[in-house]
């Protein structure tokens, strides 16, 4: 994206469902106008048991294991439309989730494909790791000027990225 784009986020489809607002309160609840739209999210989850990776992927369909290449089995569904990556230790990252709850639905489905394959799995330690979200703030925003300003929080690589990332500090009570 360019420096004066609209947007000034990393946001790189436009799909109906990524137009639906990050927060349904009916009418607009913020003064500006500007509502947040969640593009993708990335949570984790332990299924607390070894596995073994080969099997599952002879055994479950749309997957992906060359271990040659990566380490970790990749796994496919439609509904919700996600991708995870499975781990032999039984850890599991999945991305591509619009909600906090298709995250958790996905991860939890995910989990049930790999326990109808006999693996013992116990859904563990759900966390959300990243959220990424996109919205129109109607007038050009200055990357340069807005990385130099707040060098603390945000990194903007326009060789490797074209957004800027703002990353929010946590609160001491968090």
């Amino acid at each position: 994206m360019a420096a004066d784009d609209p947007a000034g986020a990393a946001a790189s489809s436009s799909t109906p469902e990524a137009d639906a607002p990050l927060v349904t309160t009916g009418a607009d609840s913020n003064p500006s106008g500007i509502r947040p739209v969640l593009q993708n999210l990335v949570a984790t989850c332990n299924l607390a048991v070894e596995l073994d990776l080969k099997t599952i992927a002879m055994h479950v369909r749309n997957t992906e294991y060359n271990p040659k290449r990566f380490s970790g089995l990749i796994c496919r569904i439609r509904e919700p439309k996600t991708t995870a990556l499975i781990f032999k230790s039984g850890k599991v990252v999945v991305m591509g989730a619009k909600s906090e709850e298709e995250a958790r639905l996905s991860a939890r489905k995910y989990a049930r494909i790999i326990q109808k394959v006999d693996f013992p799995v116990r859904f563990t330690e759900f966390k959300i790791q990243n959220m990424v979200a996109s919205c129109d703030v109607k007038f050009p925003i200055r990357l340069e000027g807005l990385a130099y300003k707040h060098s603390h929080y945000s990194s903007y690589e326009p060789e490797l990225f074209p957004g800027l990332i703002y990353r929010m500090v946590r609160s001491s009570s968090a």
